[in-house]
């Protein structure tokens, strides 16, 4: 089964699969940008962690296939591990991950209330939900209730339910 549904994919026109992409990452980045509903984007502190996670999301990578590509100094990134080199490509070759990254550091690092962060108004909106039962079911991570057992420190968790 596995073979046919990879030929299946092969043989898809390049267009297709293209098509399929802009799809599907159209929806993941509205998905990102629809969480941002509860910030408070009149904040210049969110929109700096916004603004500089976006642009550092979209020129690091560039940077780093540039400078990869770049006979002079592609030698430049030498840990003396070829699988360290390659894990650190990879990570820098993503803006997703370099972008999420940052905004992640940032947002908890630099001073701001829950109002503008979100916090609160993301508390609301989730409070308004009348079947908590329901929502625990569908959302139940298993093995959580026996490791907040064993290390309650991570009941402090955000997304760790009660």
């Amino acid at each position: 089964m596995c073979g046919k549904l990879g030929v299946f994919f092969a043989s898809m026109p390049e267009p297709i699969v293209g098509g399929m992409y802009l799809v599907m990452f159209g929806i993941i980045s509205a998905v990102g940008i629809s969480n941002l509903q509860f910030v408070d984007l009149t904040s210049s502190r969110n929109v700096f962690v916004i603004g500089i996670s976006l642009y550092m999301g979209l020129v690091v990578p560039t940077w780093t296939a540039k400078t990869l590509a770049d006979p002079a100094t592609k030698d430049s990134l030498n840990t003396g591990s070829e699988e360290l080199d390659q894990l650190v490509v990879v990570i820098m070759t993503s803006g997703m991950i370099i972008g999420g990254a940052l905004a992640c550091f940032l947002d908890n690092t630099i001073p701001g209330t829950d109002e503008e962060r979100g916090m609160t108004s993301y508390k609301k909106a989730t409070e308004d939900c009348s079947d908590i039962e329901l929502i625990k079911k569908i959302y139940h991570v298993p093995g959580t209730e026996w490791l907040c057992g064993k290390f309650p420190f991570l009941r402090k968790l955000p997304f760790v339910q009660d």
